[in-house]
């Protein structure tokens, strides 16, 4: 795996390093776990940032350099029993200098006010041995590592450390996107919500767009859309395209999960069972065979509208909308958009739009246009050019 692959992604803690600043020697490394991990020419190029001006003091510092990631906490105490009138350290992990490392800031400064009141209570810093900090730190690494969790006992004091894991931003909502309640919430008590999530769930069916669920619910977009945004963040929706007959989906390979795992694909015969025969037997739900022929003929150039006419899924117990809406959320089909592009040269307000940044789906939104106008004028206008993707 080259190192573009591995940007950003998580990674183990390598060392565990402690710096102090000696009176004479100036910034140096105490103890390092595994023992010379970092070597001192390395040290040497980041010293000044190890152990910074107190203006940085008691801030989360992060240095990339020479393959190496460092965070590190400064910390000064000033009392008369240190030269200097003063002891400078820093507790610092070191990771790959691909790995994101955000989720170890809160932990490193955790452990470092630890260390801070217990140099402060019993000089454990400056007067404890080596070993002791070394056995510390050891167990500390090993736990963070292998169990993402590490507790400290030190007399009558225990600490606990824990890594938290912090989930990406959510992505952008848009006025042409469908969000739907994800599995296990569907049923989830409005009183428990609060007030604007209460107003929009009413709409959030699967089959209204965000515009449309702003406009009936008679909430502002703006702020319909930071509700949704968050909800999606803490994984409560999921965002899907617009569902249109003129749509034109296609399979993927995770298609190959609904032969694989049973629970799955009974998840689906519930699902995409038609409303009215919600309450019968399961001998009487759609077939895996019916639901996996649908989801196979799937493929570019075949809309919705002709699989639909072709295989007539209703008649098998299938509710089409219900079966491009689990595939979506499953990751079982994608939606194969359609962007419009201008190429003349004098556009009018609308070909504005017509720049292949902008789906059809986003265009019907901003024109309040339906997309088989829309198809006929792009039709009759031979200086604009569709591509899917």
């Amino acid at each position: 795996m080259d190192r573009e692959q591995l940007l950003y992604e998580d990674g183990p803690i390598r060392c565990i390093l402690l710096s102090e600043f000696h009176a004479i020697a100036g910034s140096k490394i105490s103890c390092q776990v595994p023992e010379n991990f970092v070597s001192k020419e390395i040290f040497d190029s980041i010293r000044t940032f190890i152990i910074p001006k107190p203006q940085l003091q008691r801030c989360i510092i992060t240095i990339n350099t020479m393959g190496h990631k460092v965070i590190g906490y400064p910390v000064l105490i000033n009392h008369v029993r240190y030269q200097r009138n003063a002891f400078y350290f820093n507790l610092c992990f070191v990771c790959h200098s691909w790995a994101r490392t955000v989720q170890y800031e809160a932990v490193v400064k955790k452990l470092s006010e630890y260390l801070l009141m217990m140099e402060e209570e019993t000089a454990f810093l400056s007067n404890a041995g080596k070993n002791c900090i070394i056995n510390l730190f050891s167990c500390i690494l090993s736990d963070l590592n292998n169990r993402q969790v590490a507790t400290i006992i030190e007399g009558d004091t225990t600490i606990y450390l824990k890594i938290g894991h912090l989930k990406k931003d959510p992505p952008v909502v848009h006025d042409h996107q469908v969000p739907l309640l994800c599995y296990g919430f569907e049923s989830s008590n409005l009183d428990t919500w609060d007030l604007t999530t209460q107003q929009l769930l009413p709409f959030v069916d699967g089959v209204n767009h965000v515009a449309s669920i702003s406009a009936k619910a008679d909430v502002e977009n703006q702020l319909v859309k930071s509700c949704i945004q968050n909800l999606v963040y803490y994984g409560v929706m999921q965002l899907l395209p617009l569902l249109k007959y003129s749509n034109v989906y296609m399979c993927t390979r995770e298609l190959q999960k609904l032969t694989r795992e049973r629970f799955l694909a009974d998840d689906c015969r519930r699902y995409v069972q038609l409303q009215y025969a919600e309450k019968v037997d399961k001998l009487q739900l759609p077939s895996l065979f019916n639901i996996l022929q649908l989801y196979s003929q799937m493929t570019h150039g075949v809309t919705l509208r002709s699989l639909c006419q072709r295989l007539c899924p209703r008649d098998n117990n299938i509710d089409e909308r219900k079966l491009v809406s689990f595939g979506l959320q499953h990751n079982l089909i994608r939606c194969i958009n359609k962007y419009p592009i201008f190429t003349g040269s004098i556009p009018t307000p609308k070909h504005k739009l017509y720049t292949g940044v902008h789906s059809f789906d986003e265009i019907c939104c901003k024109t309040g246009l339906t997309p088989s106008l829309i198809e006929q004028e792009i039709d009759m206008d031979s200086n604009v050019t569709v591509i899917w993707k």
